[in-house]
């Protein structure tokens, strides 16, 4: 088995914090979600999150005009360049505090960063290589408070910067005679957004209370003007007459400083000039309700607000005409983006992690997600590993396609936190337990709860399993002790399974016989003969509380895990223990900020709360709460790899050891709260005045893995983190890993072969070279008319590498049929010997039947709409007849009738 896993993709957060931004040609859309980011292909319908991460939370993101290159810059300032197209890292850089906002220039040869009260432009990365991809080239001075928001002109000639000072601020990127810096009043609270009008200097600016400004300018852009370089003299002579003192900046290197005007000045030349033309506000007289975000198109001059209340409101400028005026949800938007076209508007609610992308033309959703509100708890691949199931502590149960990354179904029947969640082998029927005391039966064709099973007497059911015929369904109780069966198809309580005197922690049916293996804080793992009256067939006993239990995929070993680190391994049916790995050490914990003890000592209470077998059983997945997964190899009980789930310092947890920079004589700096952690901080300036919700708390999350399983196809796992639903697949492209290889197996020598026509020979000495491409070059060289033959050719060994080969083909290749013709070939051949070691090739054959599921669903589909499209057709085409033959013998009676009255005014001949 090879263990190449590499981070895939992240499911089940879509949105966290920070501004959202589309492509250049307005198909995808970039959001941040914790400290990576997603693009979703809004066209092919598929999401993808990049490897690439950062230290902390991001926090904003910054895109190139031509979409290749991104700065995402987290919480505490460090920016990554990154770049789209490779999906790489190119640069690192620091900006030493937080940023706010980060915005290209149009023409993308500068780019603008706003911090504190400073606004620093940078030369942007150009094609060229660079020593250093970071170059300061002016630092803006002139607001009083924080930074909040950027915009250029059209040409990059200029740039505004908005601030928590009310002002605004227009500064000129080039050295302009009649524009150098401009302050803008006229807001009575922080502004949220500034946007230049297109080809022009008019600038609009929108503050927090829901207030809108539109400035004129007197200059167009062609009005700015170089300034030419002056000597100190001038300049000397220029202050002395008191002239030019508004506009002259302090040039010190390259720095622009900027002041107020408090009095009328004399005027030399022309300058630039803003006036306020207009003034709107979105609130109406009584209503207050905080503006937090904006968007502004420029081509078709639409202005998207969002607010505090979940509202956002369509306006068209300069008029102010009100478009549409709607509600995503009662949770506050924190970010809007339009794209290219002014087609689609994206909404980010950080409050829900809600994403959305809604056409305001035709008044539909293009996109629609939503996370868990709370953590992930549990998860199960379906059979064929097509989709995902997701239960949280927020009580619903979330449905994923893995191949697009989006959740296409949501059920909400759940009135308390999930505990744990199923497929059947059907995989068409999810299950799921719940602490409300109900275990419920969904239906994917129908998407409904169809079914609903519960106790006697009240109880919460803490785990759940399912037998391999998907008949018998059984839930455990953490409070009564017992263990519950029922019936799924007529949903009546079979029998309870007495006998653990303590919480049941973890249920797990045999997947190859009817035996049901229990574990529970008693430190014992009990074994039910469901055949045979429910009667106790074993009791294992075990040195600490048991807190997971898994069965291998062939039915004959046990894996337990327990409270005191261990992972021990059984034969069930002997009752007998085969052997142990102690993997306290390998979890790895880290110190909470919190925390009294360091975490060296904390890591001595901890253990493995999920375990998971690989598909073919040879190895092991473990998790707890710790940023470390581990595999391990079960016949040699060593580790083998470890994966570090996250490099978030955002979450608590995350380092062995506490920073000192954070630590005073009085203890942890963490320990001190400084408000909500929202922009609307606590703060107490005056006796009786109050800001933000003194009830509310902020806190760091924990870092932990609640649980783990391993694709049926056994060519990925999954893991449910704070993080997200973290999927992990086979790098296949970084692997060399060549099959009974020699010397003369080169490239070359199998083409020389192929022109021979020698097929089978090419098709081994191909798989034993072991190279994707040119397999595929070599199977698409066969002649159609002879893949029987030369299946019955092929030595056994190579069927399994065949028939692996063609099921991740099916997935990339356009070649559907010629594949298809292959894979029947070849189970019709090879089917009877294949059949004697099928426990071996079961992750093969699902993974095979995964890629034809979805080859068949998606032609189905296609194939109805055409069948519908004819049907529509012919039924036109003959009402189309029914009133042509309808007319025909309409004029024919005219003419007919015609006919008769000429022969009747005719006179008789002679």
């Amino acid at each position: 088995m090879k263990f190449a896993y590499k981070f895939s993709n992240l499911l089940g957060t879509v949105y966290r914090h920070g501004n959202l931004n589309f492509t250049p040609d307005g198909n995808s859309l970039i959001s941040p979600v914790g400290n990576r980011i997603t693009v979703f292909d809004l066209k092919n319908n598929k999401s993808e999150t990049l490897s690439l991460a950062t230290q902390y939370n991001v926090a904003c993101v910054g895109l190139s005009p031509d979409g290749n290159l991104a700065i995402l810059v987290d919480e505490e300032g460090a920016a990554l360049l990154v770049s789209l197209i490779s999906k790489s890292v190119i640069h690192q850089f620091h900006f030493q505090k937080p940023v706010h906002s980060v915005c290209f220039s149009p023409n993308g040869k500068k780019f603008v960063v706003t911090k504190e009260n400073v606004a620093l432009m940078y030369h942007a990365p150009g094609k060229k290589r660079e020593f250093n991809a970071f170059v300061l080239d002016t630092t803006y001075y002139g607001a009083y408070d924080e930074t909040t928001c950027i915009d250029w002109t059209d040409d990059s000639k200029c740039f505004a910067v908005g601030s928590k000072d009310m002002s605004t601020w227009v500064f000129g990127a080039e050295r302009w005679a009649n524009l150098i810096y401009y302050a803008l009043g006229g807001h009575k609270d922080a502004i949220v957004a500034c946007f230049f009008e297109g080809n022009s200097l008019d600038l609009y600016t929108v503050s927090r209370d829901g207030a809108l400004c539109v400035w004129q300018c007197d200059t167009e852009l062609d009005g700015l003007k170089v300034r030419p370089p002056k000597d100190q003299t001038e300049d000397k002579a220029e202050l002395a007459e008191g002239l030019d003192e508004e506009l002259m900046e302090e040039q010190k290197g390259k720095e622009v400083h900027g002041k107020a005007s408090t009095h009328k000045k004399k005027e030399k030349g022309k300058r630039v000039k803003y006036s306020c033309a207009a003034k709107y506000f979105f609130n109406k007289e009584g209503d207050f309700n905080t503006l937090t975000a904006a968007a502004y198109h420029k081509k078709i001059h639409l202005l998207v607000t969002g607010f505090a209340s979940g509202i956002f409101h369509l306006h068209e400028l300069p008029e102010f005409n009100l478009i549409h005026s709607l509600s995503i949800s009662d949770q506050r938007i924190a970010s809007i983006s339009i794209n290219s076209t002014g087609d689609w508007i994206a909404f980010g609610c950080a409050g829900l992690g809600q994403l959305l992308v809604w056409e305001w033309q035709s008044e539909s959703y293009v996109l629609k997600q939503q996370g868990h509100f709370n953590s992930m708890v549990s998860l199960a691949y379906s059979p064929d590993g097509q989709y995902l199931v997701t239960g949280g502590d927020d009580g619903k149960v979330k449905v994923w396609n893995t191949s697009s990354g989006f959740c296409f179904v949501t059920f909400t029947e759940h009135t308390s936190s999930i505990s744990a969640v199923t497929f059947t082998t059907s995989g068409y029927v999810i299950l799921s337990a719940s602490l409300d005391g109900t275990v419920r039966a969904f239906d994917l064709h129908r998407y409904r709860n169809f079914r609903t099973f519960t106790s006697p007497r009240p109880t919460q059911f803490s785990c759940l399993a399912v037998d391999s015929s998907g008949e018998i369904v059984s839930a455990g109780s953490q409070d009564s002790f017992e263990v519950f069966v029922w019936s799924v198809q007529s949903g009546r309580l079979l029998d309870v399974l007495a006998g653990h005197e303590g919480p049941i922690s973890s249920l797990c049916f045999n997947p190859v016989k009817c035996v049901l293996a229990s574990a529970s804080w008693d430190k014992t793992v009990r074994l039910w003969d469901m055949l045979d009256s429910w009667r106790t067939k074993e009791a294992l006993a075990l040195n600490s509380d048991v807190l997971a239990v898994a069965f291998r995929p062939d039915g004959n070993e046990l894996a337990v895990a327990s409270l005191d680190g261990q992972i021990t391994f059984w034969d069930h049916e002997n009752a007998v223990q085969t052997g142990s790995i102690v993997g306290r050490h390998d979890l790895q914990m880290g110190r909470k900020e919190l925390d009294k003890i360091t975490a060296k000592q904390s890591a001595k209470g901890k253990s493995f709360t999920t375990l998971c077998y690989s598909a073919d059983g040879q190895c092991i997945l473990a998790g707890g709460q710790s940023k470390f997964v581990c595999i391990y190899h079960v016949k040699e009980q060593m580790l083998i790899k470890k994966f570090e789930i996250s490099c978030n310092l955002s979450l608590d947890a995350m380092e062995e050891y506490l920073d000192r920079r954070k630590m005073t004589e009085f203890g942890s700096m963490a320990l001190i709260d400084e408000g909500t952690g929202d922009d609307d901080n606590v703060a107490i300036p005056l006796p009786g005045v109050k800001r933000g919700d003194m009830s509310s708390r902020s806190f760091k999350p924990e870092i932990r893995v609640t649980c783990l399983r391993f694709s049926p196809t056994g060519r990925s796992w999954a893991a449910t983190t704070t993080e997200g639903l973290l999927i992990y697949s086979l790098d296949s492209s970084l692997v060399f890993d060549p099959y009974d290889l020699e010397i003369d197996i080169t490239p070359s020598s199998i083409r020389k072969v192929l022109v021979q026509k020698e097929y089978t020979k090419a098709i081994v000495m191909s798989f034993r070279l072991n190279e994707k491409k040119l397999i595929q070059e070599v199977l698409e060289t066969v002649p159609y008319n002879e893949i029987e033959v030369i299946s019955s050719m092929l030595p056994e060994v190579y069927i399994e590498k065949m028939l692996e080969f063609l099921a991740s083909s099916f997935e990339t290749s356009r070649h559907l049929e010629f594949y298809l013709s292959w894979t029947q070939k070849l189970l019709m051949l090879h089917g009877c010997k294949l059949k004697t070691r099928s426990e071996k090739l079961l992750p093969t054959i699902q993974f095979l039947q995964k890629s034809i599921q979805r080859h068949f669903e998606d032609v189905s589909k296609l194939c109805d709409w055409n069948c519908y499209n004819m049907k529509y057709i012919m039924a036109i085409s003959q009402q189309r007849g029914v009133k042509r033959t309808a007319e025909v013998s309409e004029n024919e009676d005219l003419e007919d009738s015609n006919n008769d009255s000429v022969m009747e005014e005719l006179p008789a001949l002679p």
